[in-house]
């Protein structure tokens, strides 16, 4: 089986004309759609160590999320800036891996990998996944 691999420099062209901090409109509903489309989504970076690492905790526990590495989405760029703008980051033009991961169970917003982490501690996460459908136990 061959993969199509690309990097955020294969869109460059895309990541010029868009590089404003400004999406299009449905960027948003793009985003509600791919994390609605599974009972858990990761939205990641391929080479993000603590995108990796809740990767890692959800496979652990049994669940099979979809994960979205958005360096290799063709808008992964403006998903990102999206994502940072649902996370309430002050700044939605952040090119770098600056909060992600960002998880989604059940089509609702987590958080990031803090957020996760607290929820996995306090033991509120297996509801939550539970809840989803995610994990039968």
């Amino acid at each position: 089986m061959q993969y199509r691999t690309e990097t955020r420099s294969s869109f460059s062209s895309y990541n010029k004309v868009n590089n404003m901090g400004v999406f299009p409109s449905d960027t948003l509903a793009r985003v509600e759609s791919m994390a609605g489309e599974n009972a858990v989504v990761i939205f990641s970076v391929s080479t993000c160590c603590m995108c990796h690492a809740v990767k890692g905790l959800f496979r652990g526990m049994g669940v099979s999320p979809a994960v979205h590495e958005l360096d290799l989405h063709p808008y992964g760029v403006d998903i990102h800036r999206a994502l940072l703008r649902l996370l309430g980051c002050s700044s939605g033009a952040s090119t770098s891996p600056g909060g992600l991961p960002v998880v989604f169970i059940g089509g609702k917003m987590v958080g990031s990998m803090e957020r996760v982490m607290a929820s996995h501690i306090n033991g509120s996460l297996v509801p939550l996944l539970k809840d989803a459908g995610a994990l039968w136990l």
